[in-house]
């Protein structure tokens, strides 16, 4: 006896499950203090990985993104310009230019991106590593299906 789902079973709980998650993702309400930054979707990610993963490079930033470094330069040019973010000199090499999010900023981005994080974490922990990593390869499958169609 089968404990797990069939197919076409799992494909319709997913239909339901993504737009209410959709959903709620976009009420996750802006804090105050970055409302009247206009901050897209696509800055979201980059703030997530600075958040995270510490202050970077551009080129690291556009590896982890997978776009374009010059895609990269001009939001983090856009988001400096707002104040988010501050671009550095690399004490190890003088040409490259590390990017942070400024300490004015970081407490509001924080509280903005870490009711997601945590749920991820909460999903994830009860969760083997080969589990999880099967579980992302599923979505990025499915990420690349939708892209294509």
């Amino acid at each position: 006896m089968s404990t797990g789902l069939e197919v076409d079973d799992a494909v319709r709980a997913l239909l339901l499950l993504m737009p209410r998650m959709v959903g709620r993702a976009k009420k996750i309400k802006v804090p105050d203090e970055l409302q009247s930054l206009a901050l897209a979707p696509r800055h979201l990610s980059l703030l997530s990985y600075l958040l995270f993963d510490g202050p970077m490079t551009v080129n690291d930033l556009a590896e982890r993104l997978e776009v374009a470094p010059a895609t990269v330069s001009l939001m983090i040019g856009d988001l400096s310009r707002k104040g988010i973010l501050e671009r550095r000199e690399d004490d190890d090499d003088r040409r490259r230019r590390i990017v942070s999010i400024t300490e004015r900023h970081r407490p509001a981005i924080d509280e903005w991106l870490a009711r997601g994080a945590k749920a991820w974490q909460n999903a994830l922990r009860p969760l083997t590593a080969e589990q999880r990593r099967l579980f992302v390869q599923t979505l990025l499958a499915y990420e690349r299906g939708v892209t294509e169609a």
